[in-house]
């Protein structure tokens, strides 16, 4: 039980730090905007290869462009994995949508539903998402 109450320690100052750092990158664009960021962490497959990677960055990208509402998309390694109740969280992308209404968009759109094909090739089933409204 102690290594229980251990692990769901870590996972809180985990998910705090991610939740700082998405107000930080909200926090450094024009100071009265209120957009949402939709963040989440996965664990990368084993058998995921560079090539993987890469038409997974480039299917992020493209969805900036085609996807209204949906203005910019980061990607990258986790600077410290992101514990889980599975395996570590290695990976993150952050999304920045106008609004609720511009996720909700995404959530149903074709160009989503054809990235989640790439995004299958690179990570483990399930991840750790934050949605978070700026105020």
């Amino acid at each position: 039980m102690r290594r229980s109450a251990l692990t769901g320690r870590l996972v809180q100052v985990a998910l705090g730090t991610l939740l700082f750092a998405a107000g930080c990158m909200v926090g450094q664009q024009a100071g009265t905007e209120r957009t949402l960021m939709h963040v989440f962490a996965f664990t990368p497959l084993e058998e995921a290869t560079e090539q993987d990677f890469a038409d997974f960055h480039a299917a992020t990208a493209e969805m900036v462009e085609q996807i209204p509402g949906l203005r910019r998309a980061w990607f990258g390694r986790l600077l410290q994995p992101l514990p889980s109740s599975g395996p570590l969280r290695e990976y993150g992308v952050a999304m920045e949508f106008d609004n609720v209404e511009a996720l909700r968009v995404y959530a149903d759109h074709p160009v989503h539903r054809a990235w989640e094909e790439v995004y299958a090739r690179v990570r483990v089933q399930g991840t750790t998402t934050l949605d978070i409204p700026g105020e």
